[in-house]
């Protein structure tokens, strides 16, 4: 027999009962029925990986053994990373992407790929400005992946993703613009000169990694079983209280706060939505912390530009030197000829000596080209 919606006045009583831990309001989305609920979502464990009731329970346990192995560091004093970490405000600084709208199409996993992947790259260039807004069209529809949950070819794991993302490479959004209905790969002709292409990915399965890595790496990708109740989500740090299982979504995990005991989340649909686009949630709820996936690194060439040299070095080796960028850290100098090698080392050491700016391109961490202004 089929069960009932969940109505608002229930949902509500049911969260003063259990302390407001969070707000509930109605939505547009609360109201959908049960498929096209579905199609806001996305998500499904791939082959070999846990079930979305399986990951519950894992980030259950995980969660209670974590919270017991931090009260006994914190005692003995060998517990120092930082309580709370937000990639909105680094130091004033906003290094995450703005807030899309994945509509009716089960492509979470797309959105919360390329998150991920954007705010890493800003973070591991150290540019919170630095402008890239890439084509989740180009992610999910190229990859034989489709909208409708009765499709075969509906929604999408984690693993291939970040695969393409390694792979092909994701054009930039202005080449294959992101419309939430079925179509074939619509990509535009020089797409492939205008990726952008990672060079790995790991999952971490550790509570103390992901909050490592987030706090000093980038953004995670982030996945959990979705409840009807969510769906009317407003504010607060949301926990499961009411309503069954509507399926499996993907996010972006861009921050946490210990004294809130929860994960921030970037969410794709829209900013009307939650907190202003996003979500806060209990830690070990729903599977979300079941495992979580990062972006190590990038094979993509990108600009800095206006940028000051604050040191240089070199070792009794070929072609072997290093700069220290202002405001972001220390670059290998291209070994890749002599000619390339020493005709930068010079401008570098010109351009210190005179305290005047550089322009340059670096690729995989190793800078190509300078230009002293």
């Amino acid at each position: 027999m089929e069960s009932k919606p969940l109505t608002l006045n229930q949902l509500q009583a049911t969260l003063e009962a259990a302390g407001k831990p969070w707000e509930a309001i109605e939505t547009d989305l609360f109201q959908l029925s049960d498929d096209e609920k579905k199609s806001w979502l996305g998500y499904m464990p791939g082959p070999g990986e846990p079930t979305l009731a399986a990951r519950e329970e894992l980030a259950a346990a995980k969660m209670a053994a974590y919270t017991a192995e931090m009260a006994a560091l914190t005692a003995a004093e060998g517990y120092s990373a930082a309580a709370s970490f937000d990639w909105r405000n680094v130091n004033g600084k906003n290094y995450v992407t703005p807030i899309k709208n994945q509509g009716g199409c089960g492509s979470c996993v797309a959105f919360g790929t390329t998150a991920a992947v954007e705010g890493t790259l800003r973070v591991a260039i150290g540019n919170a400005a630095y402008p890239i807004d890439l084509s989740e069209a180009h992610l999910f529809y190229c990859q034989n992946r489709q909208c409708n949950p009765g499709d075969p070819n509906y929604g999408w794991w984690v693993p291939p993703a970040l695969d393409a993302c390694k792979n092909s490479g994701v054009a930039d959004d202005a080449c294959y613009p992101y419309t939430d209905v079925n179509q074939a790969c619509k990509v535009c002709s020089d797409w492939a000169n205008r990726v952008t292409r990672i060079s790995g990915w790991h999952a971490i399965t550790s509570i103390a990694d992901m909050k490592t890595w987030l706090s000093t790496r980038g953004p995670l990708v982030a996945c959990y079983t979705v409840y009807d109740d969510f769906f009317a989500y407003r504010s607060g740090v949301y926990r499961h209280v009411s309503g069954k299982v509507a399926g499996g979504h993907c996010v972006c995990c861009v921050g946490y706060n210990d004294a809130d005991g929860c994960w921030i989340m970037k969410n794709s649909w829209a900013a009307s939505f939650g907190e202003s686009g996003y979500f806060r949630i209990a830690y070990g709820q729903c599977g979300i912390d079941a495992t979580m996936w990062a972006v190590d690194g990038f094979n993509t060439g990108v600009w800095q530009n206006n940028k000051r040299v604050v040191g240089l070095w070199a070792i009794d080796q070929d072609r072997n030197a290093w700069v220290c960028i202002d405001g972001i850290g220390w670059k290998k100098v291209s070994p890749d000829n002599d000619n390339i090698f020493f005709d930068m080392l010079n401008q570098l050491v010109m351009a210190k000596a005179a305290a005047r700016p550089i322009n340059y391109f670096e690729l995989a961490g190793v800078i190509k080209e300078v230009y002293v202004l």
